[in-house]
């Protein structure tokens, strides 16, 4: 065993860009579900229900890769597990190809979702036991930055698609960067069981047990366990009703072309990027729950781009604003982390995804609102569940004392 601070930091910086590498090619993965919704349902004929079904499935597969892998993980380690679970959604998106029917895509959707849905927990667990309490909430806004950029840049680069009538399947094709990227995975991440995470001594006793997610519900832990459940499900609850319909509300409600979609989308996720350094910076210097605040102004937000008329240039900057808001959930990668004992790093980190539970059935019940009320009606529903993850947020408990500035 070695000590994660006697890692030289040049050796540290090189891990963490290679897990950054791997979080992007995992963020465009993820995403193409709800930036290809409309070209998707429209190739295979698919109503709003269906549509929004493809989401709910892969949140589902999501939800049970992040509580069998962060727990496999946790056991035979952070980098193995990672090397596994590139390669496998890679593949798994390529898949997208060849599918020609409702069934055949919802199969594919559920394995792509196991597969991503457990690159967050394990990303955190690397690099929390990297890098010290004090600077995580900005290595998260690293890692959150490249998940935005990479959204972003898969909305820029379906706008060129679009504009030249390239077959939208051909975004598929970065499955194969995943892939080759699991390579160097191996030789430039290391063995997270050789290492003793940063800042923490050596203690007898302290290894996952055969069910390690058993622990996140020992008496003492119990209730924060389910309050944290309950906000990251609102969260994603939130992020569907609004993010997820957003391609879909410009195209069929505001009427917008199909490069004006994509760059819509281009500049939410670039406001992302911004605010995931932003509140990276927040729940390091402020304290996690600081950034609580930042849901808030999201709800607000939400509201504005509903229901204020704004040209296009309004809707984008809104949109811009909206997305660095969105991004204050950045330090509850860190959190997680902290809130539990070391090693249950990736087995805590796993609760992010818990919160499908709640949100999976999002995209259905939004689509039922939508054909009564209309979608803007159903995507305000995400200002609701952003204030009400805010309350849970301020209730948890703080893990990074603030640091405030004393005039001498």
């Amino acid at each position: 065993m070695i000590r994660a601070e006697d890692i030289p930091l040049p050796k540290r910086i090189l891990a963490m860009s290679v897990l950054l590498a791997g979080y992007f090619f995992y963020a465009m993965s993820w995403n193409t579900v709800d930036v290809l919704r409309p070209y998707i349902a429209e190739s295979l004929r698919l109503n709003l229900t269906q549509a929004g079904s493809l989401y709910s499935l892969q949140a589902l597969g999501a939800l049970f890769g992040a509580v069998i892998n962060g727990q496999i993980a946790d056991r035979i380690g952070r980098r193995n597990a990672l090397i596994i679970v590139m390669t496998a959604f890679g593949a798994t998106l390529i898949s997208g190809m060849f599918v020609t029917s409702y069934p055949e895509v919802l199969i594919q959707r559920l394995v792509l979702g196991y597969f991503t849905g457990s690159m967050f927990p394990i990303t955190v667990g690397i690099y929390s036991g990297l890098f010290s309490s004090r600077i995580r909430g900005r290595v998260a806004g690293l890692a959150l930055g490249a998940y935005n950029a990479a959204v972003s840049l898969l909305g820029l680069a379906a706008a060129f698609l679009f504009s030249h009538h390239i077959d939208w399947r051909m975004l598929l094709l970065i499955g194969i960067a995943p892939v080759a990227l699991s390579v160097a995975v191996f030789f430039l991440i290391p063995d997270d069981r050789r290492v003793r995470s940063f800042g923490v001594d050596a203690q007898p006793g302290m290894q996952p047990g055969r069910l390690p997610i058993t622990e996140l519900f020992a008496a003492k832990v119990r209730r924060q366990t389910f309050r944290l459940v309950l906000m990251t499900g609102l969260n994603f609850f939130a992020y569907q009703a609004f993010t997820g319909w957003a391609t879909t509300y410009l195209k069929s409600v505001r009427h917008f072309s199909d490069p004006q979609v994509g760059a819509a989308v281009g500049w939410q996720f670039a406001g992302a990027c911004l605010g995931g350094l932003l509140f990276g910076w927040v729940g390091d210097r402020f304290g996690r729950r600081s950034a609580g605040a930042g849901f808030v102004a999201a709800a607000g937000l939400v509201c504005v781009y509903l229901f204020v008329p704004l040209d296009v240039a309004g809707l984008q900057a809104t949109g811009f604003l909206y997305g660095v808001m969105l991004s204050a959930s950045v330090v509850w990668g860190p959190w997680l982390a902290e809130l539990y004992e070391p090693h249950l790093r990736s087995t805590a980190a796993s609760i992010y995804n818990w919160g499908r539970i709640v949100s999976f059935t999002a995209p259905l019940i939004t689509a039922q609102i939508a054909g009564r009320l209309g979608l803007g009606a159903a995507m305000a529903t995400a200002a609701v569940s952003f204030l009400l993850a805010a309350m849970i947020w301020f209730s948890l408990p703080e893990t990074v004392r603030p640091r405030v500035s004393r005039r001498t």
